[in-house]
């Protein structure tokens, strides 16, 4: 509602006033404009260096290569079991044929084992991230705008 052109003028001063205290002070709601447009710029950024191509089927051979040792040695540390339980004399003579081996030998199973187990751990400390929020990130609105003023002014006038 505008009486003798004072609304006009009254927002115009407004404004100035506005524009002048943004010298002296932060306007908070740019200030958090900014820190949301740079956050989203992070994660579009995080998420292009973290996008991978199609793997072709190669990579997927290997990959699934990868992933038997583990089961494997479970497996055959079960079976060892299994295996003494059938046949204890079978089991007893290549028990002692493992004592034949020499340390230095054991010293280079347990020296690649360790480290494979080691790179695998240290692959998936690598790999953390911190949690993100999973729902959608509400967008502010335009740099302009302030919702509550332009609700109010509709109602007004």
């Amino acid at each position: 509602m505008s009486i003798f052109g004072l609304g006009r003028a009254a927002r115009g001063v407004g404004q100035a006033v506005a524009e002048v205290s943004e010298v002296f002070t932060i306007n908070k709601t740019k200030a958090e404009m900014a820190a949301q447009a740079r956050y989203q710029a992070a994660l579009a950024q995080a998420g292009a260096e973290f996008r991978q191509k199609p793997l072709g089927w190669f990579d997927r051979f290997v990959n699934s290569i990868n992933r038997l040792p583990r089961p494997i040695m479970a497996l055959s540390t079960v079976g060892l079991f299994a295996y003494a339980m059938n046949d204890p004399d079978g089991f007893s003579v290549r028990m002692q044929g493992l004592a034949y081996i020499p340390e230095p030998l054991w010293w280079l199973l347990g020296a690649v084992v360790s480290f494979y187990f080691g790179a695998r751990e240290l692959n998936y400390f690598r790999g953390y991230r911190a949690n993100v929020p999973a729902g959608p990130i509400a967008t502010p609105a335009p740099e302009n705008e302030n919702a509550a003023l332009a609700a109010w002014q509709a109602s007004s006038g």
